[in-house]
């Protein structure tokens, strides 16, 4: 659910600024004042919305416009066509995610999986049009996301941020193209509606009439086109993230602890802490974020694994055991107020099955892992293998993090996932954050899905996104020597904005029961 104090201070900010702007505008004494300073400025305000332009990045705009005119051409022709094929693929997208929507509605309970966001824009602002949006998922092409509910609120600076540089490097496509087609440029802002940061550019609406349609085909696609380029080089900023952060960082030997949940099993005397290098879990060796992942993946779905033992070590560590069987079927032994002693199962000679209580770290200390008797016999001169007698889904892990003792951990794997922080980079000097890879990485990886998915959904032909001007000036371009009814021509444009619009707002409605209904 969205914090109810988020919300209280969102409400309570937006009375106070639309009160005090009320109140300057009635006063007789600051009125004309107050309105001269919003002039002057260039901000307008009415609720939930802020609006500042300025012309003061005019030249700048005018001076990237006209440079190298022959490669900028060739830049928004390539922007045109990938914005006409995004147009139609679009369809295709938006159909696979309404499909796999309505397909969990049918066999399971909505998702509670995290993704990132995109804030819609028409081709002269990078304005949200809701409180949801959509992002690219592993899974699913495009999901909602609702900042707050399965958006982390400690992630919305992220959120936002890419937000903002997705928009303004969207309209800064709008602006270039249009200076390149001789369209007037009247300035560029930055908005803000209720928590949606954004940015437009003010183009002359009469000099965009005049151009062909080609022309003005460039100057719609140029934003998603932008869009599209700043996804593909956040893609590769993270593929080469190792390389740029080495002087300061290193990877390949292990993750990196950042934090660790105080309310977890991990936190404690024996358990993991910040600026701890984990090498392995049990036996899969862990050298950075993605083994980790795939090493509590296989642990969780596999069978768990044993320690080799000796006899004599068997009999000297063993402790008197009275055997009673758990609601799920597993086999407990031990004393339920032991912190130290596990209950472990094996197979003696006769290949008869018992249980014995141990001390858990001196039972698994420096021992060979094992799934039978086998495995301990061919390894060394050990005689039992023995199993941790545990719940269905909850496993014993043995956590390396040299040169602390290792760490014994029970629990679900996967909540080991959510316990601690990590990151494959290393610092080579103690004085540099543990955390700047992170934060780095973070927020490029919101900046790839951002910018994609705004490229990716402005794209739909659908009213008030760009789509709808790239799908009007496509029409133009192609269908003019074909159809030489204006009329035919823009009833065939209606019906497909029509289908494009149903399909997104169909996506939305159910993206957003699936999101909130749970």
């Amino acid at each position: 659910m969205i914090p109810v104090s988020l919300v209280v201070v969102v409400i309570g900010v937006w009375i106070f600024v639309y009160l005090t702007d009320l109140v300057l505008k009635s006063s007789v004494y600051f009125k004309h004042s107050y309105e001269d300073w919003l002039e002057n400025n260039g901000l307008s305000i009415s609720p939930f919305h802020i609006r500042w332009q300025t012309a003061a990045f005019n030249h700048a705009f005018y001076s990237w416009g006209r440079q190298k005119a022959r490669m900028l051409n060739q830049w928004f022709n390539f922007g045109m066509v990938f914005g006409v094929i995004a147009m139609f693929s679009s369809f295709f997208l938006l159909g696979k995610t309404l499909m796999q929507t309505l397909g969990q509605m049918m066999v399971e309970s909505p998702p509670t999986s995290f993704s990132s966001s995109f804030t819609s824009s028409s081709s002269s602002s990078s304005s949200p049009t809701s409180s949801s949006s959509f992002s690219l998922h592993n899974e699913q092409v495009l999901q909602v996301v609702i900042p707050g509910v399965n958006l982390p609120v400690n992630q919305l600076t992220y959120f936002f941020a890419a937000v903002l540089i997705s928009g303004v490097v969207h309209e800064i496509g709008h602006g270039i193209a249009a200076i390149r087609e001789q369209v007037r440029f009247n300035g560029f802002g930055i908005f803000l509606f209720i928590i949606y940061p954004g940015a437009f550019v003010d183009l002359f609406t009469t000099h965009l009439q005049l151009i062909s349609p080609v022309q003005q085909l460039r100057i719609f696609c140029a934003g998603i086109w932008h869009n599209f380029i700043l996804a593909l080089l956040g893609i590769l900023v993270l593929a080469l993230l190792p390389l740029i952060l080495l002087p300061l960082y290193y990877t390949g030997v292990g993750v990196l602890i950042t934090d660790v949940a105080e309310d977890s099993p991990t936190f404690g005397p024996r358990g993991l802490f910040a600026g701890d290098l984990v090498t392995h879990l049990q036996d899969c060796p862990v050298t950075n974020v993605q083994d980790w992942n795939e090493c509590l993946d296989n642990i969780a779905y596999k069978s768990q694994i044993g320690f080799c033992i000796s006899t004599s070590t068997l009999q000297q560590l063993s402790l008197p055991v009275r055997a009673y069987t758990r609601l799920d079927g597993s086999t407990e032994c031990c004393n339920n107020q032991s912190l130290t002693d596990m209950c472990f199962s094996y197979r003696n000679n006769f290949n008869k099955h018992l249980y014995t209580c141990l001390p858990a770290r001196k039972a698994t200390e420096a021992t060979q892992i094992c799934k039978t008797n086998k495995d301990c016999k061919k390894a060394s001169n050990s005689n039992f293998c023995l199993i941790p007698s545990l719940e269905t889904h909850t496993r014993f892990i043995k956590v390396k993090h040299p040169p602390q003792v290792d760490m014994l951990y029970i629990g679900h794997p996967l909540n080991l996932r959510y316990a601690v922080s990590i990151t494959s980079f290393v610092p080579r000097f103690k004085f540099l954050s543990l955390d700047f890879p992170v934060v780095v990485e973070t927020f490029v990886k919101y900046l790839v899905s951002l910018s994609g998915a705004l490229a990716i959904v402005n794209a739909v032909p659908c009213f008030a996104l760009d789509g709808q001007w790239i799908l009007n000036s496509f029409l133009d371009a192609t269908l003019a020597s074909v159809i030489r009814d204006d009329a035919i021509k823009d009833l065939i444009g209606f019906f497909i904005l029509l289908g494009g619009s149903v399909l997104l707002a169909a996506n939305v409605t159910l993206g957003l029961w699936m999101v909130t209904a749970r």
